[in-house]
């Protein structure tokens, strides 16, 4: 089994970001929601917040959208040439995405490329809510455990050093960068 986070490893850039910069440009109105957003930026990096908080801040702008499934599918027509030749060359039946973005985000691109398991963060797409923890650090190796508990994972690729504790789980590990994926170990 192939385990890979989405954000900078298979997708070029950061999906949530691109998402919110594809509605921005859409409808400008959601820049009301950017003070907050900014203010909850600037408690996070003080560490007066949680992550989770900060991003249940970043995605009030959620509460504007008019049919967020529409949004959804409109932006992954324009974006799905983001995900990389690296993983449409060497996908499996089996691999699977663990990933900090939202599920609600993730699930239409996994299933045009017909990846069957997808773990990310449970936000409601209506509110921005999380209705867990944010899907990032150790909480990827509970999740990852909790719907596999006896499997092993063969290779695992990430851009981000947070992802050393899922790494560990794995037999390879790799760091993926722009243009070059490499050994690593966690």
């Amino acid at each position: 089994m192939n385990v890979y986070d989405f954000d900078k490893t298979i997708y070029k850039s950061d999906s949530t970001l691109d998402f919110y910069l594809f509605c921005l440009k859409k409808m400008p109105f959601i820049l009301k929601r950017l003070p907050k957003q900014f203010y909850s930026a600037v408690l996070y990096k003080l560490g007066k917040i949680t992550k989770t908080e900060f991003k249940e801040n970043f995605y009030i702008f959620l509460n504007d959208l008019p049919d967020i499934d529409i949004l959804i599918n409109e932006f992954w027509n324009i974006h799905c040439g983001k995900i990389k030749n690296f993983y449409l060359d060497g996908k499996k039946d089996d691999d699977v995405i663990i990933s900090a973005s939202p599920t609600f985000l993730l699930e239409p691109i996994c299933k045009k490329l017909n990846i069957t398991y997808l773990i990310a963060s449970k936000v409601d797409k209506h509110t921005g809510k999380y209705t867990g923890i944010n899907c990032y650090g150790s909480e990827k190796v509970r999740r990852f455990k909790e719907i596999f508990p006896d499997q092993s994972i063969d290779n695992f690729y990430s851009d981000s050093l947070s992802d050393a504790p899922i790494a560990k789980l794995a037999k390879h590990a790799f760091l993926v960068s722009k243009k070059h994926i490499k050994n690593w170990e966690p």
